[in-house]
């Protein structure tokens, strides 16, 4: 039977047989040596009471005074004990012993499994899906290893199993009706859970998040379905960010030809444009331009009436005249888009980061506080010093890839400070603290939860969890039920968020539209919106592409 009891469970009973034991042996050791060194006889009884006083130190009442060497010896050792007793029954004996007693709320084994979903080892790259599963009442259990996080994580409502694969590997035999499985846990853990539940039979999908993406291979081999690597994808994403080469304002450009372009400019605080509505603007009748957009906190929200207003510091997406264009800018500052690209961090992500860069031309200078291979600049990005050393304001983005977001929300400071005009794009390790880069400057904002979030939501709940990028395109498309209005008519950038910026007639692409313009049916129409936006104009007026 005691071979079934905890070890904590063992020592505390053990503790609790010795206790008495050493103290008749103590008091026994007493009433002789009181007899036989002292010549002051004591009962057996009056001998308990002083072992017991000496070994929970409460003091002595007649016997405080012994006169033969030995037996003070003694009574010294005794009250030495007593005292090292007392500081080791807690830490030793009792509290391991009230914590195995708490630890026994979380179970042990998993529940059943069918149609659920399981995570084996918790994480920041899976904060934002797992509250997607909540939303969609999504069943899943966590088993997780570490004793303080289960507990946090069952404080916080999720469904947790605590305790340790490498010594019981037996829990997984409940894993045969799971939905998925899903691993986080380091890379040699993740194979050991993968081997694991194939053997105890589990036939279903096992998706891994894989730290490094040389063992996308062999965890393949031994039975995953899939291998992401999020740190990757998150520095792919960045990448994108930051390059026109990789990613362009908008898809279609070519459509456009000569007679119109695309551009971003900053919305200045002290611009007269800021904070205003869009409807008392008139941009398209006093400046010749439509704008299709603004990119502020990460979001790109395309113009939703007249009452849309201009935020300071958003970066707005302008179409017009490279004249009309030229022109807006003493009112908005364009963004630069020539320079080096500078990258500060030069971890995991950073370096996908500038290799992704380089890979496609762009000239990348890379800060890091260590002299690795391929660091061009050697300190703290919060140091002004290092910020003139990189040239930071000529660059044409900045992209912080720091792997610690409190250093990283001050280093947007620092940045936005210096550099205002720059776009700034950071890397985020926990998704809640995405709102505090924000606020401290950042244009964009990815963390690693948001792109695994994304790749674990299209296989495990089949839609697309955060949009990372939100697209911008140009498409040609019919007239529809649009033939015999205006381009310019608020209705249908109202009802669908896109813009008709030109219309191509015949051979002649017209870009400017007096007031008795009216759409043929045989136009086509350039139109300019997000993706969503442009399914919803095909929708609304019956316009193909």
């Amino acid at each position: 039977m005691t071979r079934t009891l905890s070890r904590s469970t063992r020592r505390l009973l053990l503790f609790v047989a010795a206790l008495p034991a050493t103290m008749v042996v103590m008091a026994t050791l007493y009433m002789l040596g009181m007899e036989h060194l002292e010549g002051a006889p004591r009962t057996f009884l009056e001998s308990l009471q002083w072992a017991s006083e000496t070994i929970t130190t409460t003091g002595y009442g007649n016997d405080s005074h012994w006169q033969h060497p030995v037996f003070a010896l003694f009574v010294i050792l005794g009250q030495i004990m007593g005292q090292f007793l007392v500081f080791l029954i807690f830490p030793i004996f009792l509290l391991p012993y009230l914590e195995e007693r708490f630890q026994t709320r979380l179970p042990r084994f998993l529940p059943p499994m069918a149609g659920k979903v399981l995570f084996y080892r918790h994480g920041a790259a899976i904060e934002t899906l797992l509250e997607e599963f909540r939303r969609t009442t999504t069943p899943f259990v966590i088993y997780e290893e570490d004793l303080q996080l289960a507990q946090s994580l069952r404080d916080q409502g999720y469904g947790v199993v605590y305790g340790n694969l490498s010594q019981n590997p037996a829990v997984l035999a409940g894993v045969v009706d799971a939905r998925a499985i899903v691993t986080l846990a380091d890379d040699h853990a993740n194979a050991r859970c993968t081997l694991l539940a194939r053997e105890y039979g589990f036939c279903g999908q096992i998706f891994a998040l894989a730290k490094e993406p040389l063992y996308r291979a062999p965890m393949l081999r031994i039975g995953a379905t899939d291998v992401f690597t999020p740190a990757h994808v998150l520095g792919g994403a960045l990448a994108s960010r930051a390059s026109l080469r990789i990613s362009p304002p908008a898809d279609g450009l070519h459509l456009l030809g000569t007679q119109l372009a695309l551009t971003e400019f900053r919305l200045r605080p002290t611009s007269p444009l800021a904070g205003q509505r869009l409807g008392d603007l008139h941009l398209r009748h006093q400046h010749g331009v439509t704008l299709i957009g603004q990119w502020h906190a990460g979001r790109f929200t395309p113009p939703q009436g007249p009452d849309t207003r201009l935020q300071p510091g958003a970066i707005l997406i302008v179409v017009g005249t490279p004249d009309h264009l030229e022109g807006l800018e003493r009112l908005v500052m364009p963004i630069r888009r020539q320079g080096p690209c500078v990258v500060a961090g030069f971890g995991a992500v950073g370096f996908k980061v500038a290799q992704m860069l380089q890979d496609v031309g762009e000239t990348c200078t890379v800060i890091d506080r260590q002299a690795f291979p391929g660091v061009d600049i050697l300190g703290n990005v919060l140091e002004l010093g290092t910020l003139q050393r990189a040239r930071v304001r000529e660059a044409s983005t900045v992209v912080l890839a720091l792997s610690d977001d409190s250093e990283a929300i001050f280093a947007a400071a620092a940045v936005r400070d210096y550099a205002p005009e720059a776009p700034l794009i950071v890397r985020v390790c926990r998704a809640r603290n995405t709102e505090r880069m924000y606020r401290a400057g950042a244009d964009f904002a990815i963390s690693e939860a948001e792109v695994a979030g994304q790749i674990l939501a299209y296989h495990l709940l089949g839609e697309h969890l955060i949009p990372v990028e939100n697209r911008i395109r140009i498409s040609r498309l019919g007239a529809g039920t649009l033939a015999g209005t205006h381009p310019w008519r608020h209705e249908i950038r109202e009802h669908s968020g896109a813009n008709i910026i030109a219309v191509a007639r015949a051979s002649e692409v017209l870009i400017e539209f007096p007031a008795d313009f009216q759409i043929q049916a045989s136009d086509v129409l350039l139109v300019c919106g997000t993706l969503q936006d442009l399914e919803r104009f095909q929708q609304v007026f019956h316009s193909q592409p």
